[in-house]
């Protein structure tokens, strides 16, 4: 990998397909927030087949952090209905290795790591909704100043499968107070990317104890006149695995996102062929 590195700025206004050539090839690493306008973006989860099971009916149990859109073949790295020429080995900027519930490594690159019996869990993010938000009059704070969207590990607790429970984890975006209920109808239209916000306004009521230290992202500005939005989030999943303890799972690092093929608004996410 030795191609020269592009920057978010160089990359806004390329194609999902040339953003992820940009990531396969090295030259791109940072964060996947406003990029490839008008495409899925997809939290990740990978993991051994004979858990993929229970994974999946917990996220059928918590469709608002947990909203699948793509299920890989086992042993197959391709995810043919989200994009024709996706490696997820390759595909992401940054993901987590996880070993026996200890995390073990972020890497560009899991090609070493992958195996014949690993399966590959595709969750709706909420950076696909942002687009619309955006182009509504919406400001997304986080975008605009270049930042990842702050993380925040909550009280809300999800319904459980097998050995995966947890609490959810959720987003924040500063939205002006007139502009919340817009928001809300605006975010809704994307069940598949985490859909309607889960609370709005006093962070302690969900569990939050300072909006200026996220658990992951960055901190952003909150102006006068605005409140804090929360919507479920996809590092969710990477908790519950976490504390799962798996032999071997592997997560995008939050932020760092696929970005797919299918538009942001299909009504399935199906990629046509």
């Amino acid at each position: 990998m030795n191609a020269k590195p592009v920057s978010h700025t160089d990359l806004i206004a390329a194609t999902a397909v040339n953003v992820r050539a940009a990531i396969r090839s090295g030259a791109y690493a940072g964060h996947t927030a406003g990029l490839a306008a008008g495409k899925l973006q997809c939290n990740l989860a990978i993991l051994p087949e004979r858990y993929a099971l229970d994974f999946l009916r917990f996220c059928q149990r918590n469709p608002k952090p947990c909203p699948v859109v793509g299920l890989s073949d086992t042993g197959n790295p391709a995810l043919p209905t989200l994009g024709h020429d996706i490696d997820i080995r390759t595909d992401v900027s940054k993901y987590r290795v996880f070993r026996d519930g200890t995390l073990s490594d972020e890497v560009m690159d899991i090609s070493d790591e992958w195996a014949d019996d690993l399966v590959t869990v595709a969750l709706g993010c909420s950076f696909t909704f942002e687009n619309a938000l955006v182009r509504a009059g919406i400001p997304v704070r986080h975008i605009e100043s270049g930042l990842n969207v702050p993380m925040f590990r909550t009280n809300i607790d999800l319904v459980p499968a097998g050995r995966f429970h947890g609490q959810m984890v959720v987003t924040m975006r500063p939205i002006p107070e007139q502009q919340v209920a817009q928001a809300h109808e605006i975010s809704r239209r994307f069940p598949q990317a985490h859909g309607a916000p889960i609370a709005v306004g006093d962070p302690e009521k969900i569990g939050i104890a300072d909006l200026m230290q996220p658990d992951w992202g960055d901190a952003v500005e909150i102006r006068d006149g605005e409140v804090p939005v929360y919507w479920a989030c996809g590092v969710t999943p990477q908790n519950v695995l976490l504390d799962a303890g798996l032999p071997l799972c592997i997560t995008h690092s939050p932020g760092h996102m696929l970005i797919a093929d299918v538009a942001e608004d299909a009504e399935t996410t199906i990629l046509k062929q």
